[in-house]
């Protein structure tokens, strides 16, 4: 029995597995120059995401910020695990140059989680940045991907003071297998933290992957509790086994199932859903921010 079932996930994964484009293109190299030339990181690169290629081609990048060493050491990510040695008290000024330079109407900032900062987990740093890209970049709207903020309300009230367009923090997986996704994570606390953004009256945004060992329900259940959050955008996409140090895909999602997805988000009344094998976060952002705003006047209207 073993071995038809190990045969049968190696037909799924080659029916399914999705196929990764890798041109690099003159938008490409451009945002590759400015992301250089003004020392900063990009989850893009740190997280090895399968769609720099046409993200940076289209003039769009997560910019990441305190530094490419995180004090956690989830399942699923590729970002360096230690002892941060961050000090660039300059990086938010350089942010938002750089966002200017790139000419970004929309952009998405994130970060390593900083436990280590233990007066506010780098959150005054977020709030820094945010308010120099509104300075510097008047035209650009600002979506922040933050961690958790260990919970602590008045670090994430120092981001909502900076006033950003779109909140957003990730479940990133269906409750549970969390603590074998994210160990030094709680599922309960990333919900506290959506609804503390919905009821602070931010925009608020989250995303989770499918293929870590999840059923369907279990994915319709977390769809349904984020909803039941008041938070407007769901992103869902298919874990990609970063390298082989990281834990292993559990299976390929099909096409149609995606769909499914997408189709019972609405039903839920998500504002935006994007779903799909190649999906992430911060994939298409600009157009996801452009369609909530349109579907939120809409709505008003």
């Amino acid at each position: 029995m073993s071995e038809s079932i190990t045969h049968l996930k190696i037909e799924i994964k080659k029916q399914y597995k999705p196929k990764i484009k890798l041109q690099i293109k003159d938008g490409y190299k451009f945002v590759d120059q400015v992301v250089k030339n003004n020392n900063l990181h990009t989850v893009c690169e740190e997280a090895r995401c399968p769609n720099i290629y046409e993200c940076w081609d289209r003039g769009t990048a997560t910019i990441m910020i305190l530094g490419d060493i995180c004090t956690r050491a989830c399942g699923f990510c590729s970002v360096k695990t230690g002892k941060p040695t961050w000090d660039d008290p300059l990086e938010p000024i350089r942010t938002a140059l750089a966002v200017k330079k790139m000419n970004l109407r929309h952009v998405v900032i994130t970060s390593v989680d900083r436990d280590d900062i233990k007066e506010d987990y780098g959150s005054k740093i977020w709030a820094e940045t945010i308010q120099q890209i509104h300075h510097h970049v008047p035209g650009c709207t600002v979506e922040v991907l933050t961690p958790d903020f260990k919970g602590f309300e008045p670090a994430l009230l120092n981001v909502f003071s900076a006033k950003p367009e779109i909140f957003s923090h990730n479940v990133e997986c269906v409750e549970r297998i969390s603590k074998s996704v994210r160990s030094q994570a709680d599922w309960n606390r990333s919900l506290n933290v959506l609804k503390f953004a919905v009821d602070k009256g931010m925009h608020t945004k989250t995303g989770m992957m499918v293929g870590l060992g999840e059923t369907k329900d279990e994915v319709f259940n977390t769809m349904e509790q984020v909803s039941d959050l008041g938070v407007s955008i769901f992103t869902i996409g298919q874990y990609l086994q970063p390298t082989s140090k990281h834990l292993p895909v559990d299976r390929y999602v099909a096409d149609e199932e995606f769909l499914h997805y997408k189709s019972f988000g609405y039903e839920l009344g998500f504002s935006v859903i994007e779903s799909g094998s190649l999906v992430r976060s911060s994939y298409h952002a600009d157009e996801q921010a452009r369609l909530f705003h349109s579907n939120s006047q809409n709505n008003y209207e």
